[in-house]
């Protein structure tokens, strides 16, 4: 009878707390939406959430502000969110650098993108593009490789993030290549410093290389995604420059809420963030500044994290690489 008991008042918990949700569902969003953002307002993350927030804003019926919580890498701006009611009212917009990069090369961060937070939907991806000189006799993927090998002394690549080491550190294990990591503040540095013949070569996100590579300042030699982008119509895809196995890892930027947020008040929110990334208006301002717009499923999302957090976990394992927490 104790037993029976027992079980029957955990029943009626479990479906009075299955009730709340529905109805904390029902009646969210009351308050207005915040996307927490950890890096600066003009950056890929911050427009990109621009373009998505009034869309969702006319969907939901509430405000979406948009709130640049900068510093330590993306960090702050996360644990901030984390260290708020789990209601459904405070978005964390990521990128992978902060959250699946960070999560493999830092072992002791307050977070986890799929444990401490709940992956909502991606928002939007971009290719990370190996980028070289613009003059001189290097054209391709292959010559690039071939004068790194003869030329070991010259083949310093830049990098401003660890995202963009563990990028050229995957080229260097798979083509032989040498290299040596000169730090830079950003990713327009790191391209003036391939301009300037201080690196080599490069592999920063295709927003900041596509003005320079049509200007003619830098080459672009081959596109980190599946398929070509139209800006650089001419620039190969790795694998049809013959690296296959350089898989760079198409870059992401997603929402997420912090775990303990009621099921059905993140699935409302995934349901409406997917039918904002669905506008063709919002699409097309999102190719506006050479991302790719996207929308898959929280559990796409989800396992998308967890293959890139063990993919970046190999390479840093594979090339000896230490970061700095």
């Amino acid at each position: 009878m104790r037993l029976m008991s027992l079980m029957l008042a955990l029943s009626a918990a479990l479906a009075a707390g299955q009730a709340r949700a529905q109805d904390a569902a029902a009646t969210y969003p009351n308050k207005p939406i915040r996307f927490i953002l950890g890096f600066a307002a003009g950056g890929g993350t911050d427009l990109l959430a621009r373009i998505v927030g009034p869309r969702l804003s006319d969907i939901l019926g509430q405000p979406v502000i948009v709130e640049n919580r900068t510093g330590a890498g993306g960090r702050i701006a996360v644990e901030y969110v984390q260290s708020q009611p789990a209601d459904g009212h405070t978005v964390a917009i990521g990128a992978i650098g902060q959250l699946a990069v960070a999560t493999a090369i830092y072992p002791k961060l307050p977070f986890h993108p799929t444990r401490t937070l709940m992956p909502i939907t991606m928002l939007g991806s971009y290719p990370l593009v190996l980028s070289g000189p613009a003059t001189g006799d290097i054209k391709t993927v292959a010559e690039l490789v071939a004068f790194g090998k003869a030329n070991p002394d010259k083949s310093n690549y830049p990098t401003s993030s660890p995202a963009f080491t563990i990028a050229s550190e995957m080229f260097k294990l798979k083509t032989g290549m040498p290299g040596q990591p000169i730090p830079y503040r950003s990713t327009n540095e790191m391209l003036l410093s391939v301009i300037g013949g201080q690196t080599l070569f490069a592999f920063p996100d295709s927003g900041v290389v596509v003005p320079m590579a049509q200007g003619g300042k830098v080459r672009a030699l081959a596109v980190g995604s599946a398929t070509r982008i139209p800006e650089l119509p001419d620039v190969p895809t790795m694998a049809e420059a013959g690296r296959a196995d350089v898989d760079l890892k198409t870059q992401w930027i997603g929402a997420f809420l912090v775990a303990g947020t009621p099921a059905p008040v993140a699935k409302k929110l995934e349901t409406a963030l997917r039918q904002a990334l669905a506008d063709p208006g919002v699409r097309e301002r999102i190719r506006g500044i050479t991302y790719f717009p996207e929308g898959g499923s929280a559990e796409e999302f989800r396992a998308r994290i967890d293959g890139d957090i063990q993919a970046f976990s190999d390479v840093v394992k594979a090339a000896n690489l230490k970061f700095e927490q």
